[in-house]
């Protein structure tokens, strides 16, 4: 394989240190495209504390980003499904002859993609708020709940946010704002 092929079947960029975790269980190669943004410190930055109100206000806001970010992490899996489906052709074929101007459009593409996802990140984390799964859409929301750092926790398909979990828990440790809360039906709020 020629080294133009090489450079189009490589990945987006250089692969920087990324949580996993921060994005969920997905195919470690879309994170990696993701590896140069990176989430925001809590021990460099302090975080922004929302309100209930706030966190609302955010969440509303940051809904149409993170539907964007979800879509280019589907289109950056479909595109590298093809650059992987590609460069296996030609390694179990002996180096079969690629049409380039595909290839270099798919490159191209993912590319646009990867960068359109980082923006879209970005944009995010700069409220304050914290995407803790891509893949499903989890975001928490720094706040403070009887004198204790806590997350406010939504994901995409809830109706408001309604959750909370202390820092050292993850979605599983999940308690009602409101216990009496039962749901989009009866909002106390």
């Amino acid at each position: 394989m020629n080294e133009n092929r090489t450079a189009l079947l490589g990945p987006a960029s250089n692969v920087a240190e990324i949580k996993l975790s921060k994005f969920g269980r997905g195919n470690p190669k879309l994170s990696a495209h993701l590896g140069k943004w990176k989430p925001m410190d809590h021990e460099e930055n302090e975080p922004k504390l929302f309100s209930l109100s706030e966190a609302e206000h955010a969440r509303r806001q940051v809904e149409p980003l993170l539907i964007d970010a979800m879509e280019g992490r589907r289109q950056m899996g479909d595109l590298e499904e093809s650059l992987s489906a590609v460069a296996n052709r030609i390694q179990i074929m002996g180096g079969v002859t690629i049409d380039y101007d595909v290839v270099a459009r798919m490159r191209a593409d993912l590319n646009k993609v990867v960068a359109k996802v980082r923006d879209d990140l970005d944009q995010i984390q700069a409220t304050g708020c914290i995407v803790k799964d891509l893949d499903s859409g989890l975001v928490d929301f720094p706040s403070v709940i009887r004198d204790e750092e806590v997350y406010l926790c939504w994901r995409l398909g809830e109706d408001r946010i309604r959750f909370y979990h202390r820092q050292d828990e993850g979605f599983s440790g999940r308690k009602p704002i409101d216990p009496e809360d039962t749901g989009p039906q009866h909002p106390i709020q």
